[in-house]
């Protein structure tokens, strides 16, 4: 949890979420059983925030104060809505390009990909509302600053995110080793959004149903994939060189 801001505490989480923090996730004590705590697992469910039940030894590594069985992160940034970051993008005079992670799981990726996408123009990377990296202080400090510059949007699901993108006229590719096309084959000089996957998983079979295009990038040696990060970097800047 390094850099990140914790709260903690029943009370002052509930506070923090009638307040409308951006509340990244909340960890609590399994086993808890008061009216607090219930108050408090049913402002979670209503806001569709990001939970997970640990033991207790799990909190108190994650903080050595008083946390009453609950600790929470909040957001270094403020999340953007979708609709909004997508009618700004497509009102500017360059094709908009778009970056969709795919549940990844390390902070440390997500903060090279978020540099890397500030770099090249990006005009939102959008993120899963749950089973995704947070946004925390070491992804921030991975980033450089790059996500205090850059349209962050949280969804509740992928794929209707890409259904708006889609409806919009922008094209979503899938970036995957399950297909004949490399990257190299793909217009990106046109409104596109591109999709990576989980480190270890890949992009999602249901993802993959509903893109408008999948490529590949093309790897001469013995190793099966390249870090996702360095992927999208490759994805990125071949965007850029077609748009020059």
């Amino acid at each position: 949890m390094e850099n990140t801001l914790q709260i903690f505490g029943t009370r002052a989480i509930i506070e923090a979420i009638e307040a409308e923090k951006e509340i990244d996730k909340v960890f609590l004590q399994i086993g808890v059983s008061n009216p607090l705590s219930s108050e408090l697992n049913t402002l979670i469910k209503k806001n569709s925030i990001n939970v997970s039940y640990v033991p207790v030894e799990k909190l108190n590594r994650l903080t050595s104060k008083n946390h009453q069985g609950a600790v929470a992160t909040i957001s270094p940034i403020t999340y953007q809505d979708l609709e909004a970051v997508v009618e700004t993008s497509i009102s500017k005079e360059h094709p908009p390009l778009f970056i969709i992670l795919d549940h990844l799981s390390d902070v440390r990726n997500f903060g090279a990909i978020i540099r890397t996408a500030e770099c090249t123009g990006v005009a939102g990377i959008i993120i899963p509302k749950k089973g995704g990296a947070p946004l925390n202080g070491v992804a921030v400090k991975t980033s450089a600053g790059a996500a205090f510059n850059i349209p962050i949007v949280k969804v509740d699901h992928i794929k209707d995110a890409i259904y708006h993108l889609q409806g919009s006229g922008i094209k979503v590719i899938a970036a995957t080793e399950k297909t004949e096309n490399t990257l190299y084959d793909i217009p990106l000089n046109e409104p596109v959004a591109i999709v990576m996957g989980r480190e270890d998983s890949g992009v999602s079979p249901g993802v993959l149903k509903i893109v408008d295009h999948k490529a590949k990038l093309p790897l001469l040696g013995t190793i099966a994939s390249l870090n996702v990060s360095v992927a999208c970097g490759a994805f990125l800047y071949e965007a850029v060189r077609q748009r020059r």
